[in-house]
């Protein structure tokens, strides 16, 4: 059994204490709390522990705290860096390295620039064997982990054939349980947005490609309109859904027309966190043109991440095959049976 530490319990942190829960490989060491607030409660009536830097246990006083992080972190086997974006390279640098300890960071980090903390950023799809022997990984955010899931398929397929990738992202505002965040009445433009170049580190420097991104008030989910630029021969719609209809992690949906629907369907139904854990695309909304197949698809944002954290750790702690990986997640997070759910539920029976 390989035990794992968390550092941090936001959105991220605490679906992924879920699963080292689930798992029986795993065993969870503890999460790593910076600020004394009223998630600690919460925290430790799960019968989790908490730890706390060092030098801030005289601030934490009022509550039943373990021990400090950098004891709990000699104990572990790996720790999943789940704190707000940037604070993984200060823990880099101040806690892990002074630990020699294994790391997974989450897409707010970055692998370029003086606040690098990785050489690579993981999609289980394109570079799953490459981590293996890697100390320092991170996962990409939502939104590139969403676009490699869809790209890679496309690449493989077709190839040369291949002219353009446009990507438009339309980001939503802020997570679910986010209640920090003021939702604004606003769209906000987003200059140089980093996902293209995150895609690229592990997609290849000459995969042609254009994003542009938005951020608009709501909290239900992604939407990334993608078009598809080809040389000679366009495929047929039917083709390109085919292509996607196996594929891990891939819903495609016949009668969806909003997030919020796919998101009071995953309710219903109970799936954690209202996470499908999945991209879906809206087979409705897939065009195609003279030289263009246009795509339309929705990412779980927070939710796509997780089990993607999952088969990082496999590769990471456990050195195991791709197959096997995928095996093992789906037994934790039940991905097939969400899609078969997800696709029946919006099927066009007319």
């Amino acid at each position: 059994m390989k035990k794992v530490f968390i550092n941090g319990y936001g959105s991220i942190g605490k679906r992924i204490a879920k699963f080292i829960l689930d798992d029986p490989e795993l065993q969870l060491i503890g999460i790593g709390k910076h600020t004394p607030d009223n998630t600690i409660n919460k925290i430790l009536s799960k019968g989790l522990k908490i730890y706390v830097l060092q030098k801030k246990l005289d601030k934490f006083k009022d509550y039943k705290i373990s021990g400090s992080i950098e004891n709990a972190i000699e104990e572990c086997d790996l720790v999943i860096d789940a704190s707000p974006s940037g604070c993984g390279f200060y823990n880099k640098k101040n806690i892990y390295d002074k630990k020699n300890v294994m790391v997974i960071y989450q897409g707010g980090e970055t692998i370029f620039g003086n606040n690098a903390i990785s050489d690579l950023i993981f999609n289980s799809t394109v570079n799953y064997d490459q981590v293996k022997d890697k100390k320092h990984v991170i996962q990409g955010s939502c939104n590139v982990t969403g676009m490699g899931r869809i790209l890679n398929p496309l690449i493989i397929k077709y190839g040369k054939d291949l002219l353009r990738f446009d990507l438009t992202l339309i980001r939503r505002w802020a997570d679910l349980e986010d209640d920090k965040t003021i939702v604004k009445d606003s769209i906000e433009l987003v200059n140089n947005p980093h996902h293209a170049n995150d895609v690229i580190s592990y997609l290849g420097k000459k995969i042609p490609i254009f994003v542009r991104a938005i951020k608009v008030p709501t909290r239900q989910m992604h939407v990334h309109f993608l078009d598809v630029r080809f040389h000679h021969k366009v495929p047929d719609i039917s083709e390109i859904l085919s292509l996607f209809k196996n594929k891990y992690g891939i819903a495609i949906l016949e009668t969806a027309k909003n997030t919020k629907e796919i998101r009071d369907f995953a309710q219903s139904t109970k799936f954690n966190f209202k996470d499908t854990n999945m991209i879906h695309i809206y087979s409705m909304f897939v065009e195609k043109t003279e030289d263009t197949i246009k795509i339309c698809y929705s990412d779980d944002q927070t939710g796509i991440v997780i089990p993607e954290n999952h088969l990082l750790l496999q590769a990471m702690l456990f050195k195991r095959n791709y197959d096997d990986a995928i095996q093992h997640t789906e037994k934790i997070f039940h991905m097939e049976q969400k899609k078969k759910l997800l696709e029946m539920h919006f099927a066009n029976y007319t």
